[in-house]
């Protein structure tokens, strides 16, 4: 059987006239008595928890509040039921699971009961910047130019003018307050002054009472060796300065690497190209070629097909966060002659001869396939076998 509603403002046990605080101190009060961890075995426990957070969800919000005395549930319908982060703005910002997050909220929170009001983290600062290739690989130090809020030195951070500080008049200087929740007695941070125990009675005219001022400042960066696009790092203490003397966030430098003109990328691994003429292949040498750590020289054996990689092992980009470095890995490529001189051109014409009377003997003689090309162009330059 469906049980028939109950009227909100009788749900919170609270007169229809009751203030918005009156409403928030009654719903602390209630929900630390029918929560389900408070109440385990009773199958209605949830639903009354529901019931209850549905209540101050409509009751807490002044436009449903008088949607609802003017039509009652109706003038609410889809109002919304249980929802965690209802408790944003009841306990101090913070999301509870279970009766064990709320009572340590109330029990261990100390100032972050009144998280406006006392001393409070900076933001924290993120700033984008592009690096070359081989800076990534080797590592650097930049100095970066940065506006950020920083604790005002006139005030040091604490928003009010000299002698502008005063004892705090609900907490009477001891930052903490007692408060009785049914038969539960415990401390918790003062509201008024965030625990602090001093509250501001005439603002810094510098700050306007917020306790930082808005300035620039040149942090240098040091970008670790092997950083790659979407690397970021974390500079502690280098945000904004914190809220009425609390501590400065972080700063978060997000990188991105320019391509480069020679080199491609892949992991710690360096790609490039090296383009030689169809003799280098099939004779074989060494070849100069850059690399991020300078010139280095490779081989290339005797009748080497285009495309083999050579590989010159650890000369790539280091392994951030684990020892070791990459491979540069060289891809050839063979260059067609682009202009020819007569003596050239006759060798070539030549050469052509002898792969097709070759062609024609093996066929007339049912031999298997003629030798590839470049052991035949060897033997025409006289290479060894």
């Amino acid at each position: 059987m469906t049980r028939a509603r109950r009227d909100y403002y009788e749900v919170l046990g609270v007169p229809r006239t009751a203030a918005g605080e009156d409403l928030k101190k009654a719903y602390r009060r209630r929900a630390l008595e029918v929560h389900p961890d408070r109440n385990p075995g009773d199958p209605h426990a949830e639903e009354r928890f529901k019931e209850l957070t549905e209540a101050y969800t409509v009751l807490g919000d002044p436009a449903r509040r008088a949607r609802y005395d003017a039509g009652g549930f109706d003038a609410v319908s889809g109002a919304p039921g249980f929802d965690p982060s209802i408790f944003e703005g009841i306990f101090g910002g913070q999301g509870f699971s279970s009766l064990d997050d709320l009572f340590e909220q109330f029990f261990g929170g100390g100032a972050h009961a009144a998280r406006g009001a006392g001393p409070r983290r900076g933001d924290d600062l993120r700033y984008g910047l592009e690096i070359p290739l081989e800076e990534a690989a080797a590592g650097t130090e930049v100095k970066l130019r940065l506006p950020r809020a920083e604790s005002c030195p006139k005030c040091e951070g604490s928003g009010a003018a000299p002698g502008g500080l005063v004892t705090c008049a609900t907490c009477h200087g001891r930052g903490s307050v007692v408060a009785r929740v049914g038969f539960v007695q415990f401390a918790q941070g003062c509201p008024t002054c965030g625990g602090r125990g001093r509250a501001v009675r005439k603002r810094c005219g510098e700050c306007g009472g917020d306790g930082r001022i808005s300035t620039e400042r040149t942090v240098r960066v040091r970008i670790p060796a092997g950083v790659d696009d979407k690397t970021r790092v974390r500079v502690a203490g280098e945000g904004d300065g914190g809220y009425l003397g609390g501590p400065p966030g972080d700063l978060f430098v997000d990188i991105s690497v320019r391509p480069h003109a020679t080199f491609s990328r892949d992991g710690a691994d360096i790609h490039a190209t090296l383009t030689v003429g169809f003799a280098d292949l099939v004779l074989g040498g060494s070849f100069e070629v850059p690399t991020l750590h300078g010139p280095e020289l490779v081989e290339i054996a005797p009748r080497t097909a285009p495309g083999t990689p050579l590989v010159l092992r650890g000369r790539g980009v280091p392994r951030l966060g684990r020892s070791g470095r990459g491979d540069h890995i060289v891809h050839l490529t063979a260059r067609p002659p682009q202009a020819m001189e007569p003596r050239e051109r006759e060798l070539w014409q030549e050469l052509r001869e002898l792969e097709s009377a070759r062609r024609a003997r093996a066929a007339e003689s049912g031999e298997p396939a003629d030798r590839n090309l470049f052991d035949r162009v060897k033997d025409f330059l006289g290479g060894e076998r």
